[in-house]
């Protein structure tokens, strides 16, 4: 897939702040009925603490599961900024993590090589934009690993 021309501009912030609050929304009031998945990837709403406000701030994201381990991939969609929930997370690691209408609370660290190559791999292959994504940015897209 081509990457977008106005991926990185302003109006695609704010549309994709607004389409991630209202899908955040939609997921708690249905316990992740509806707005849980997105392709053939299953979403869940990683909570962070703002690193600037402490305010709680909730993210829908696509994820896999490994164990008792949720991983997160911080594409931003591709963008060449890392998502502001990856900021948060580097700066207070204690997260919580709601998959349908379970909430657990976590660590969140970035993946390890090896890791990182297990776990991209069963994201694209829920959701192959992944793989799209990774070429239209210079940086390294990270993968997060929360656990217990």
């Amino acid at each position: 897939m081509e990457k977008p021309k106005s991926l990185n501009s302003p109006g695609a912030t704010v549309f994709i702040k607004w389409m991630s609050r209202a899908n955040a929304r939609i997921y708690k009031l249905s316990k992740g009925k509806l707005g849980g998945k997105i392709q053939n990837s299953p979403v869940a709403l990683l909570t962070t603490t703002g690193r600037k406000t402490g305010q709680k701030r909730v993210t829908p994201l696509l994820y896999v599961r490994d164990g008792g381990r949720i991983v997160f991939p911080a594409s931003n969609g591709g963008r060449d900024t890392h998502p502001l929930w990856y900021l948060n997370l580097k700066a207070n690691p204690k997260v919580t993590v709601q998959v349908r209408d379970e909430v657990f609370s976590l660590t969140a660290r970035e993946a390890t090589s090896e890791e990182r190559t297990k776990y991209l791999a069963e994201l694209a292959a829920g959701y192959p934009a992944l793989n799209d994504y990774q070429t239209w940015t210079e940086r390294k897209i990270p993968i997060v690993v929360c656990e217990p």
